[in-house]
């Protein structure tokens, strides 16, 4: 008989954790709560009367979802308990929960795609008939089937219940979910000030920028930055790069990691070094030899500065960088970070980066919660010291520490338990230890579903920018994601997934990248650090997403047969031969060119797919995907192909296999990277909950974008519609059935175009939860007036291009939250630039005029005394002669307005442009910081002309307090 194994009890508030630990991961845990999450669901669907069990399958069914509702509360109590306090026993439980759960959400999806069926229904009243009788005897067979998988599952369950049981889980308290911070912006800029480095920074510098001998003047000077991980090497190199890049001819910064892929690595130093001349270097098959060749022969006769950041080995260095870097005798630099000391002093001229001084330590960590050291409580003061004392004056301890306690402000007591918890580190590598520490903390506290979140970015290489939309929908399909209720309503899966996003960069676990203008990260990365952080803790022997880097790291077949998440980073072109019969996700990355030989049919194995992206690699006909319609379970597909506009393929064409349309579980379709130009008519009458759908990018001039069939309004789930072409009033029309969207993104074209924009502006009218709208024509400009039925409170975002004029529908009682606006019209109303003025949160605008068919400059304009309350950045382009730009600026108008950019009409600088300028009182803008005056293309003013308008700028610029640059383009 099995001995008891009592759970602990959650560790008392000022205890720390224990010394003995263990290399067992949390993922047990956490995949476990998440599996059931997704189940329980699904269970109550299965008792609902439509489905018709047997009465003692449903009675079983019953039995396990009542038992796994207190495997899931106990599950959630596990949790909040330190990993090294747990016994093996408990951890061992959890496991079986989770594949138990697992098990039981995979037959459960088998069962209702066979009962409810795959195929798209025939219009013909025979097919239909047959069709109809085979389904009676699938569904009595299907029946039958799940009895007795519900049986096995029920014997499976009940184990697990009894080893519950013994164990005798204590009640331990669950963590409350921590709301995300909405001043996500302010965060992240006093994140990324340069706190603590301007000796470093000088001081580097000053090593490379040396004359030294004078036979030696010439020769090129390399700085190695050593440091282990975290202490800041990157952001050193980068200011030094920033700092002195002006005196170079050309400048690249590329990073190596742990496991570099050399093609990789030198196709990206090319395009970093000259972007046009190599924008198309990534898509060519080039071996080391032809791009080290191109790299020498670029370089040639050229002073180069080069950042090669987190070279790990010298092997990379010795054998592939540096022949391409080769002494060119122009005073070129080189800047490498390193955390390996030896590989530093291999490379040459080795700077140890010392952690922060205790002054910048504490300026990082005071700011970083309280905006400054002063604004610090005084209850604060004693512990915050020890806190600090303990993060040695490692940058991002010091960071994420930091944005643990910016939660706790509450209690003190709270950050004297957090003291203690962090330790003192071991022997060997102190910093490091500490760091563990901390980060282990942090992870600690986050909630259960942020913390598989987390984990689950394991799937992404190291140094890969990891694009928050995709990463969100994966997220959502892979059942991470729980709905919850807000308010009145209920938030949707992806505006939850956005939710969980923002408070991963909130809490420093993940770095934002892509910054828009909002200060909205669009994508991420995971610091070098918190990646090993994540890799100690996810173990092996569970089987959670399992990373295979080369051809030569398959695992043993017995090991795959538990594989349930692969990410494959290899460059070669095999594919497994074991059998992985319970793979839910599959992701693929790869540089170099096309899997020629990889045989995508053998994919049809994995009936268990929820996700396959297989945008890391390109195909070479999509129409070869007809077996992806027998993955009934898939939630994510993500395309690439080798055909290729970008690269002269003017004619390639992809075309999707209709049995996509069987996917009725799919909620993201991303055909961005291929040239996909029409859905096939199944997707909108199979996929009924879509929620992204995602069109192809085009390229080389061509209309971009994938057309849409009849039947739209079907997808009423969809949320976001991108590089969508509209060829019909019809289609444009049965969008405003789409209420649930969010996103919208289309594009208009010449065929049925009146009928098309006025069907357009009706249905968008009936999106009242549209954030973020953008319509393209290409042409001389499309009609985009009409009557809307509601107001659009929650649009932020517009972007047209391009519009007769500015549609009527552009008042502040209808947008009353847009901030940004980028419109480019065909002629300007006198009365546009009030309009727009009064649009109350408006803080981005960007107005182009392209032409005015009278060509009769309107009069000049003055704004409203209250004018663009919100405005930001202000972009002004007039490229015929009847637009205008403000030329006066009253007192109170634009009080906020930091950059300022206008070009002006040919008949407008010719017909008294210099008066124009001299009225625009900048003194009157108080926030001013730049103002940028563009020549018009195709009607360049004389040198005069200009030399006279950057007197009259630069005159009111030395007058305004600010002193705003001027910039004449």
């Amino acid at each position: 008989m099995d001995r008891e194994v009592p759970f602990p009890k959650k560790l008392a508030a000022n205890n720390q954790p224990s010394k003995q630990s263990t290399s067992t991961p949390p993922s047990i845990m956490e995949f476990a709560t998440v599996a059931l999450c997704t189940l329980l669901p699904k269970l109550a669907e299965l008792l609902k009367e439509e489905y018709d069990l047997q009465k003692g399958t449903k009675k079983g069914i019953k039995f396990l979802n009542e038992e796994l509702e207190r495997m899931h509360a106990a599950l959630h109590e596990v949790g909040e308990v330190p990993l090294e306090e747990l016994s093996k026993l408990v951890r061992l439980w959890a496991r079986d929960v989770r594949e138990v759960s697992y098990d039981m959400e995979d037959i459960t999806d088998t069962f209702i795609v066979r009962v409810q069926g795959t195929g798209t229904p025939s219009k013909r009243s025979v097919k239909r008939f047959i069709k109809k009788m085979a389904n009676m005897f699938t569904e009595a067979k299907t029946r039958r089937e799940i009895a007795e998988e519900i049986k096995g599952i029920k014997e499976r369950v009940k184990q697990v219940a009894d080893r519950r049981d013994r164990y005798k889980l204590d009640a331990i308290a669950s963590a409350k979910e921590t709301p995300v911070d909405p001043r996500l912006k302010a965060l992240y800029t006093k994140m990324t000030e340069l706190v603590g480095i301007d000796m470093a920074k000088e001081e580097v510098i000053t090593r490379l920028m040396r004359k030294g001998e004078a036979t030696d003047e010439r020769k090129r000077i390399v700085v190695s930055i050593a440091g282990f991980g975290g202490i800041g090497k990157t952001t050193l190199a980068k200011a030094v790069h920033d700092v002195i890049k002006k005196d170079f001819d050309c400048t690249a910064f590329v990073s190596v990691s742990r496991n570099p892929d050399t093609k990789k690595l030198l196709k990206d130093l090319l395009y970093e070094l000259d972007d046009k001349e190599f924008k198309n270097i990534h898509n060519k098959k080039l071996d080391e030899r032809l791009l080290i060749n191109k790299a020498i022969e670029f370089l040639d006769n050229k002073r180069y500065l080069i950042v090669i950041d987190d070279i790990w080995d010298k092997k990379p260095w010795d054998e592939v960088i540096g022949h391409a870097l080769q002494e060119n005798n122009m005073r070129s630099r080189i800047i490498i970070t390193t955390r390996i000391i030896d590989v530093a002093e291999h490379l040459g001229g080795l700077y140890n980066l010392q952690p922060l001084s205790d002054e910048s330590s504490e300026m990082l960590f005071y700011g970083r919660i309280f905006g400054s050291e002063v604004s610090c409580p005084m209850k604060f003061s004693e512990v915050s010291k020890k806190i600090l004392k303990k993060c040695g004056g490692v940058p991002l301890a010091i960071v994420t520490i930091s944005s643990l306690l910016a939660n706790k402000l509450d209690n003190v007591e709270e950050w004297f338990n957090v003291c203690k918890s962090i330790g003192s580190g071991v022997e060997g590598n102190p910093d490091m230890a500490r760091m563990r520490k901390i980060l282990l903390l942090s992870y600690y506290d986050l909630p259960s579903h942020l913390k598989t979140c987390l984990l689950y970015l394991r799937v992404f290489p190291e140094d890969y920018e990891i694009g928050k939309d995709g990463l969100i929908s994966r997220w959502v399909a892979e059942g991470f994601v729980q709905q919850r209720q807000q308010g009145a309503g209920v938030q949707s899966f992806l505006e939850i997934g956005e939710s969980y996003f923002n408070e991963l960069i909130r809490r420093s676990l993940i770095q934002p990248s892509c910054i828009d203008e909002k200060g909205t990260p669009r994508a991420c990365r995971v610091h070098d650090t918190v990646l090993d952080f994540l890799n100690s803790l996810l173990d092996e022997e569970e089987c959670f997403v399992t990373t295979v880097l080369d051809d030569g790291m398959w695992q043993s077949s017995e090991r795959m047969q538990q594989v349930r998440w692969l990410s494959l980073h290899y460059n070669n072109n095999t594919w497994p031969t074991m059998k992985m019969p319970k793979l839910r996700s599959l992701t693929i990355f790869k540089s170099d060119g096309v899997l020629s030989d990889l045989t995508l049919p053998s994919l049809s194995r994995y009936l268990f797919l929820r996700v396959l992206d297989l945008r890391g690699f390109r195909l070479k006909d999509l129409a070869s995907l007809k077996f992806v319609g027998s993955l009934s379970h898939l939630r994510y597909l993500g395309l690439s192909s080798s055909t290729d506009r970008y690269r002269g393929d003017l004619d390639a064409v992809d075309q999707l296999p209709v049995e996509i349309g069987k996917l009725q579980f799919l909620q993201t379709l991303d055909v961005t990277e291929t040239t996909v130009e029409e859905v096939p008519p199944s997707v909108v009458r199979g996929l009924g909950h879509l929620i992204c759908l995602h069109g192809c990018g085009g390229g080389m001039g061509y209309l971009r974008g994938t057309r849409l069939p009849d039947g739209l309004k079907n997808l009423t789930s969809l949320e976001v519609l991108e590089s969508a072409i509209l060829t019909s009033g019809c289609i444009a029309g049965e969008l405003g059935h789409l209420t649930q969207l969010r996103v919208l993104d289309v594009i208009v074209t010449r065929d049925d175009l009146v009928p098309c924009a006025k069907a357009l502006v009706e249905s968008i009218g009936k999106l009242t939860k549209i954030e973020s709208l953008r319509i393209t024509y290409v042409g001389y400009g499309v009609d985009l007036n009409g009557s809307m039925g509601e107001a659009l409170g929650k649009l932020r975002r517009v972007r047209i291009g391009t519009a007769l004029q500015v549609p009527t529908w552009i008042e502040p009682v209808r947008l009353d939250a847009l901030s940004y606006l980028d419109i480019v019209v065909w002629s300007e109303r006198r009365e546009d630039i009030q309009v727009l003025g009064t649009l109350p949160c408006l803080s981005h605008l960007k107005f182009e005029v392209l032409f005015d068919p009278e060509e009769d400059a309107l009069e000049r304009c003055a704004v409203g005394p209250r004018a663009f309350p919100c405005a930001v950045r202000c972009e002004f382009f007039i490229y015929g002669g009847g637009g205008v730009v403000p030329c006066m600026f009253p007192p109170g108008a634009m009080p906020r307005l930091e950059h300022y950019t206008f070009n002006m009409g040919r008949y407008q600088f010719w017909g008294g442009g210099e008066s124009l300028v001299k009225d625009l009182a900048l003194g009157h803008l108080p926030s001013l910081r730049s103002v940028t005056f563009h020549d018009t293309p195709g009607y360049k003013f004389e040198d005069d002309m200009v030399k006279s308008v950057r007197e009259k700028l630069e005159h009111e610029a030395a007058a305004h307090h600010n002193h705003p640059r001027i910039f004449i383009i």
